[in-house]
């Protein structure tokens, strides 16, 4: 029997002040390798309830704006060393300290 994963929580602050542990890196790795193969046979659905097609039609993405930003060299490397995704990356961090300073 598989041993199951445990969910880890991470903040905008884990991302900045802790690197990965070991174990971490090694469960990401086979989390990694799996994707890659395409192989989700051990994800349990059977908890999941199908969504109705009113649910599915209601289905969006909060609107997007468009902005340009000027951010030092050091930090779009920073951001950017963490593979495709930057943008998105950096609406998540600004979101954390959005709802952090509420």
């Amino acid at each position: 029997m598989a041993k199951k994963a445990r969910l880890i929580s991470v903040s905008a602050e884990d991302i900045l002040s802790r690197p990965l542990s070991k174990r971490q890196k090694t469960v990401l790795g086979q989390i990694g390798k799996r994707q890659t193969a395409g192989d989700d046979s051990q994800i349990d659905y059977s908890d999941i309830p199908a969504l109705t097609d009113e649910q599915l039609a209601g289905a969006r993405r909060a609107p997007k704006v468009l902005v340009a930003a000027r951010l030092d060299v050091d930090v779009v490397a920073w951001l950017k060393k963490y593979g495709e995704g930057y943008s998105t990356r950096i609406n998540y961090i600004l979101r954390q300290a959005m709802l952090k300073a509420s």
